[in-house]
């Protein structure tokens, strides 16, 4: 069989490393385009694939954990940059942690000694359409993808998809709702009602309000403040609390129009006055309405200090965040929009992307989509079928939830066990809930693997952890 023309990576990080990897354990040649040293990104500081430029930690290592899950999948499925985090592993508690610096040079080093690898230290300003340079091209340049390509991705997709602000709201599991005081509705009953309610009285209110004002906020890079005037279109929550104690009234939780319909015949007079005194929406983020976004609530509070003043809401006193809000600069793609769950571009099945570019979040969610990615782009290089995964997988979870979830409100989304689909029965415990969506996953691994001839690389190494 003739050689396979060399496919491209475009970005060196973790989802580029994995990609790579993949492609070329698959027996076709690659070249991975990393623009550093030759220019250097603000957040990075080496030269090397896979840095990370943030914490050391790749999250949770028990399978029963969504990070842990994922983790555990990732090894099967024969992942390098997984395989050099169990190997540079230091202590974290219950946490996969490395030491950042012989991690890198230990995946620089990997790809450079395999002989399908090239790697290239060029930028890359336009993305490759073909003949000499490169037919097959999978992008991986993550939230700081440079300027000049930025600008040929938006002339590809022909729509101004790209952040450059990642302005995101806070999204809790339903379950976590306390739906006694929450309530179903819609503005003015406005069609159907599609908006879970948390009510406040005034006392509520003000108490909530004074907290938020004095909350304390996460600090913005040196190379984000320059960009922070774009937050004046997507304001912080905290920030409109201390433009006045009834600014969030008039905005985001604007009471009007809004009746609990338990309560009975909103016109009634013994229902009048009964008008909450301000309320917090909620809408469903996922088909399967697990998962539910706080309406107007992106926020560059610190991680603990969001929950602490967000449960202060009536109906979220115990609830589980599976995504904090964030403010910070990145660039991602609207993938819903743009992407099969091939991970390949509808305009151009040649063209696949992974990482955080496509809404993927986190080092763990990143190294998944490059080996998807990665997998297909060389499945496609020798005339086989490409790959999807079952959504009950956490791997398969989290591509579903990118190409599929509601353009119009896509936000980048981390591994979690509420984009999984429900399991047959309720099981009440959160432990007992996860290891039962853990099994489920690994067995359906197992079963996946065997129908499409995937060799799996290890056994499941945490099924008991």
């Amino acid at each position: 069989m003739q050689t396979p023309d060399p496919i491209h990576v475009i970005g060196g990080g973790l989802a580029g490393t994995e990609a790579t990897w993949q492609i070329a354990q698959a027996g076709v040649p690659v070249v991975l385009h990393e623009m550093r040293p030759q220019k250097k990104s603000p957040a990075h500081h080496s030269e090397h694939v896979a840095e990370l430029v943030c914490s050391n930690s790749f999250g949770a290592m028990s399978s029963d954990r969504a990070s842990g899950l994922l983790h555990e999948e990732l090894r099967q499925l024969g992942s390098v940059v997984i395989g050099k985090a169990n190997q540079h592993q230091v202590p974290a508690g219950g946490a996969l942690a490395v030491d950042r610096g012989i991690f890198s040079q230990d995946l620089t080093a990997t790809l450079e000694r395999h002989p399908l690898i090239e790697l290239r230290r060029n930028e890359v300003t336009s993305i490759p359409n073909g003949g000499s340079d490169g037919g097959i091209v999978v992008l991986t340049t993550g939230p700081l993808t440079s300027e000049a390509l930025s600008r040929d991705l938006e002339r590809f997709t022909g729509q101004g998809y790209m952040s450059f602000f990642d302005a995101a709201s806070p999204i809790v599991v339903g379950e976590s709702i306390d739906q006694s005081m929450a309530f179903m509705a819609s503005r003015y009953d406005r069609g159907e009602a599609a908006y879970l309610n948390c009510p406040m009285n005034k006392e509520q209110y003000l108490h909530f309000w004074t907290e938020l004002c004095n909350a304390e906020q996460a600090e913005l890079k040196d190379f984000e403040r320059d960009t922070a005037k774009f937050f004046e279109a997507c304001l912080p929550i905290e920030e409109m609390a201390r433009r006045g104690e009834d600014t969030m009234r008039y905005g985001p939780l604007k009471p009007v129009g809004l009746f609990d319909a338990r309560l009975g015949d909103f016109k009634a007079p013994e229902n009048q006055g009964k008008r909450p005194y301000a309320v917090v929406q909620l809408r469903q983020e996922d088909k399967s309405g697990q998962l539910w976004n706080m309406v107007g609530f992106q926020t560059n509070l610190r991680w603990g200090e969001q929950a602490r003043v967000f449960r202060l809401i009536p109906g979220l006193e115990n609830a589980e965040f599976v995504r904090m809000g964030v403010m910070h600069r990145n660039t991602f793609l609207n993938s819903p929009e743009l992407l099969h769950s091939t991970l390949q571009f509808k305009a151009r099945p040649t063209l696949l992307a992974a990482g955080q570019l496509v809404g993927t979040e986190g080092y763990t969610a990143a190294v998944a989509g490059g080996w998807l990615a990665g997998t297909n782009a060389a499945r496609l290089a020798l005339g086989k079928d490409l790959l999807t995964l079952p959504p009950t997988m956490m791997l398969g979870a989290l591509v579903d939830f990118i190409t599929s979830a509601e353009p119009k409100h896509f936000q980048p989304m981390p591994p979690n066990f509420g984009i999984l689909p429900p399991l047959p029965t309720r099981v009440r415990g959160k432990k007992e809930r996860y290891g039962q969506y853990r099994d489920r996953s690994l067995g359906d691994l197992t079963h996946w693997a065997t129908e499409q001839s995937v060799l799996l690389h290890h056994p499941a190494l945490s099924a008991t952890a």
